[in-house]
Parts: structure tokens; sequence; C-alpha cells
């Protein structure tokens, strides 16, 4: 039987969602790789196992570990991957060392089982038929700023992780980029006896005194599948010129928003300058449009709203 990398979901609080397949797994497996022997080995001991051998795998360790996993793939034994909770290689360790297994003869699965985001978003309340999972934000920089920006114009429902001291101010930052009227979800302990869901929108909602990590699950950017009209987007086209970008840019961002083939909207675009440049019979709009025509390298500022 061919050696397996063995990616094992465990509790994220309740101890008996630790499913049966996954103790034949750990107890069988050579080694177990884990991102804390004393609180992996509790949960072994729980289960009755005791482990053939442990191993550190977090962000500082997993890279250099892949040669001992490989190691003892290649002599036949079989590696479990387990996180402190929930579903490894998933914003937790194990990522690294699939990929290094997926390169090797030897096989890769998992026992799947308890994932906070996967629970969070099937008791929200909220869409679930498209959406998608963010991990945790950036802490800081342009890079935050972009991803908050991704996260204002997803039309599916997202899920974020969080730290508890820094989720005020990721909801603030929320409320900033996606209005004060989005829908979130907010949980916390899931699975725990102090199960915590609070319902709300980012400009409303209160979580209390911040504890333990969260999950965020937000609306959506409402979408309106009216039929737009051709004044519809050359309104857009306006908004976006006039914000700095020009004629090509704008005509390409505007037909990626609205779905338009590029070709129709960019020909709207050099209509819309070429009306504008019609003296006497323009609005202000359209003058402003005409001064900006041939400022072709103008793009959209930075947002730096959230650099700190």
């Amino acid at each position: 039987m061919t050696a397996t990398l063995w990616l094992v979901a465990t509790p994220i609080g309740n101890l008996g969602d630790l499913q049966p397949r996954a103790i034949e797994v750990l107890a069988a497996a050579d080694l177990v790789c884990c991102e804390d022997t004393r609180r992996t080995g509790l949960l072994l001991h729980h289960a009755g196992i005791k482990a053939k051998r442990m191993a550190v795998c977090n962000e500082h360790t997993e890279h250099d570990l892949i040669d001992r996993v490989l190691r003892v793939l290649d002599d036949g034994g079989d590696v479990a991957v387990v996180s402190d909770a929930g579903t490894p290689g998933v914003s937790d360790p194990g990522e690294r060392l699939v990929r290094a297994v997926v390169d090797s003869p030897h096989a890769v699965s998992a026992v799947p089982g308890p994932s906070a985001a996967i629970m969070a978003v099937t008791i929200s309340g909220l869409d679930t038929s498209r959406f998608v999972f963010d991990g945790f934000l950036p802490r800081k920089g342009r890079e935050r700023g972009a991803r908050l920006a991704d996260v204002a114009a997803e039309r599916r429902t997202t899920v974020l992780y969080e730290a508890p001291h820094r989720a005020l101010k990721t909801l603030a930052d929320l409320a900033d980029v996606c209005g004060p009227n989005r829908v979130v979800v907010v949980t916390r302990e899931l699975t725990k006896l102090h199960e915590k869901v609070v319902r709300g929108t980012l400009g409303t909602i209160d979580i209390g005194e911040p504890r333990g990590e969260y999950v965020f699950v937000i609306e959506g950017v409402p979408f309106d599948d009216t039929p737009l009209t051709e004044d519809d987007i050359r309104g857009l086209l306006t908004t976006a010129i006039e914000s700095g970008l020009s004629k090509r840019d704008a005509a390409a961002h505007v037909a990626a928003e609205t779905g338009q083939p590029k070709r129709d909207v960019y020909q709207l675009t050099l209509d819309l300058v070429t009306s504008s440049s019609v003296g006497g019979h323009c609005s202000g709009h359209e003058r402003q449009l005409a001064g900006l025509r041939d400022e072709r390298t103008r793009r959209v500022p930075d947002l730096a709203l959230f650099v700190e």
C-alpha cells in the first residue's frame, strides 16, 4: 500500500467531534505533525492514543520538516498532520507539506471534519450558494487596504478569520469600505459551552469585549440584475474617467464590472469623450471629461486609508 500523508481534522472546541476514523489514522501514523505537541498530546490521550513519534509543524518549522516527512513516507510509514483545531492546511500549517508530497510518489489524503469557516457560514443565515474564504487579512499597509477593497466589491458571501485583539479594528475598517448597512455575522467559541453568534450590520453590530478567535461572515455586495442601459454605462465611464483613469483603463474597468463586451464599452468611451469636446453644447461633466481626455498616465490613487 502507498504511504500516505494524512491531513486530519480535529475538534474546534467540542472533543465529541473527534471522528472514529481520525482516531484510527492518528493511532496508525508513524509520525504525527502538529502545531503544539502538548495540546495535541492531550487530544491523543483523550482518544486513548500513544503517538509513535511527534514533530512540531508551524509556520516557522513546516518547511524544515519536509525532508523528515518524505523520509518517513519513503520508508513506507504514514504521516498525519493536525492543527490545534479544525482542518490543517486552511489558514494553518500543512499546505507546504502537501505540495512537497504531491511532487513525490506518495499519496495525500484527508480525514474531513470540523472547520470553523464552514460552520460559521452554514449557521450565518447569509447566502451559502456561493461564498469565498479569505482567511486572515494582512495586519497593515497597502496590502490590507487592497484586500479590504476586494471584500467590499465581492458579490459572494465572504468568510474571514480574525484574532481577538484585532477584531474591533477589522470590523471598523470593514464598515468604512463596505458601508454601515452591510450585514455581518460574527461567531466565536464555536461548538464550545459559551458559543456566541452575533448578527447585525457593520454600522451597528456590538460584539462586546473581544475574546477568543473570531469568524466574520460578510454579506456580498447587493447585486442589481436590472439590465444596464447605454446611459448607465456612460455614467459609470464618466465616474471612472473623472477619478483619473485613462479612456482605455476606464473602459476595461467598466467592462469588467458590468460584464459588457470591452470593445462596445470602449466605443462608448470614445463617443463620450468626442461629444464632450463639442464647444457650447456640453455639460459640466462633459467639459471635465474634455479636459481629462489626454491625461493617459493618470491612475486611481492608492487606497491608503488603512496604512498604519
